[in-house]
């Protein structure tokens, strides 16, 4: 697997993928936003840059190419969030996390959430 991220269109196209499974030009094409019109050509172009990257791979079906996401949502966010913690924030986890929580506001059960991953995270650890 590539250890490069992706730029912000083939995350777009990407995330369409991890969320259908799979998808055709034409089908990933019927899942962008409201107002976002790409033509043909630039989806099928950035869906085999993305198969030459290696973070798809197709198959044939009659006429049409479908896409498959060759590494896993989960994986791929691992990867991107070590890449930032490392090159963005010197490897401190501590400032990563006190920039996700202070940068925008953050809801009552978001923080629940997140004490219970923490204590969690101390219980299992001690």
């Amino acid at each position: 697997m590539t250890d490069r991220l992706l730029t912000d269109a083939e995350l777009e196209l990407m995330r369409i993928l991890w969320d259908q499974g799979e998808g055709t030009v034409r089908a990933v094409m019927d899942r962008l936003p409201p107002g976002r019109d790409l033509a043909y050509t630039t989806v099928s172009t950035t869906l085999r840059i993305l198969q030459g990257k290696g973070f798809v791979t197709t198959r044939k079906e009659g006429r049409s190419h479908v896409y498959v996401p060759a590494e896993e949502k989960p994986r791929y966010e691992a990867r991107s969030v070590r890449h930032m913690l490392g090159s963005l924030f010197g490897g401190d986890r501590v400032a990563l996390l006190r920039q996700l929580i202070d940068s925008e506001p953050v809801a009552a059960d978001e923080l629940a959430e997140l004490q219970s991953l923490l204590d969690d995270k101390l219980g299992n650890e001690q």
